[in-house]
């Protein structure tokens, strides 16, 4: 069995952050959702845990981070092409989410980045790795 990645986000409004990642085309499993938390569905091997705060806090003894004036983390998900990083960004900011830094560029790699609707930073990315071998080969 491939290990798997379950991340636990701290969110303010479930339904809100569910609606956002609906409308960007991801699922939720039924069997670890309800009116306190959800199982975002990112891949086969990975999965966020969208928890209402209070449900969070459960879990831990620290304060919860304030993501919009603190980073507590940026998750990086990869992408097929170019064409993806823009279709996945681009809906997450008609969704409601924010942009995040500046679009970097480096022709072997492109990236965009985005805060979802709790401001928790999300990067998207696509590398060429044969064109980056070949690129970076004479360092």
């Amino acid at each position: 069995m491939p290990q798997m990645i379950f991340l636990n986000l701290p969110v303010k409004d479930l339904e809100t952050s569910k609606s956002f990642w609906t409308k960007l085309g991801y699922s939720f499993n039924p069997q670890f959702t309800d009116e306190n938390a959800a199982c975002l569905v990112i891949s086969d091997t990975i999965f966020a845990m969208l928890l209402t705060e209070q449900r969070f806090k459960d879990f831990t003894k620290k304060d919860i981070t304030d993501a919009t004036v603190s980073t507590e983390a940026i998750f990086a998900l990869s992408a097929e092409n170019r064409e993806a990083v823009d279709t996945l960004v681009d809906g997450a900011l008609a969704a409601g989410g924010s942009p995040s830094g500046e679009t970097q560029d480096f022709g072997f790699m492109y990236g965009r980045a985005f805060q979802d609707v709790d401001h928790h930073n999300w990067e998207v990315m696509w590398m060429d790795v044969e064109a980056m071998q070949e690129a970076t080969a004479g360092e």
